[in-house]
């Protein structure tokens, strides 16, 4: 499989990734970064689509390369710009030198994952988007507000408690009950 720009709940908030970034900084009002001039263009799929098309895949009999994604293709600017409104952002464009290497168009045909394994996306970018900004609301509501996207200075989410700490938290708080009791 050939795997394109998959998106969704559960992205890390700086991954660095397009998706993830755009989100993340417009939920803030930070200035949005795009690197170039923003006319290169990719293709962007919901997490569900790229899960049903490796499914799909793995249960046919097809064994060459099936290219896994949407076909819809946006440029970079305009993804952006799709972000800001939907977030209801202040945010503005910032432009940044081109990633060395970084190619003009990447669209996703998948006339062979239709063709071979009756494959195509269901979820439309714009429902998939809904999805991913209302978790990263939650995300952002939990880092107490605050997630620097990416970069050196990159801040991660403060993390629920993990199952170690909250069994500790639980032992310590039967104790402290049994105390009283007594």
């Amino acid at each position: 499989a050939r795997i394109f720009n998959t998106f969704g709940p559960r992205m890390h908030p700086n991954d660095g990734r397009v998706v993830s970034n755009f989100i993340i900084q417009s939920l803030q009002n930070m200035p949005i970064t795009i690197y170039g001039d923003g006319t290169q263009t990719r293709s962007f799929q919901y997490v569900d689509d790229l899960v049903s098309g490796l499914v799909s895949l793995m249960n046919s009999s097809f064994d060459s390369p099936c290219n896994i994604g949407n076909p819809d293709e946006y440029s970079i600017k305009k993804f952006a710009e799709q972000i800001i409104e939907m977030t209801e952002s202040t945010s503005e464009l910032t432009y940044l030198p081109a990633v060395a290497d970084d190619p003009t168009q990447r669209k996703a045909d998948i006339s062979v994952a239709k063709r071979e394994i009756n494959w195509e996306p269901k979820v439309t970018v714009q429902d998939g988007l809904k999805r991913t900004i209302a978790y990263f609301k939650n995300e952002l509501e939990i880092a107490g507000g605050e997630i620097l996207p990416t970069g050196p200075e990159a801040a991660k989410p403060k993390g629920k408690l993990d199952m170690s700490s909250s069994s500790v938290s639980s032992s310590s708080q039967e104790e402290k009950k049994r105390k009283r009791e007594s």
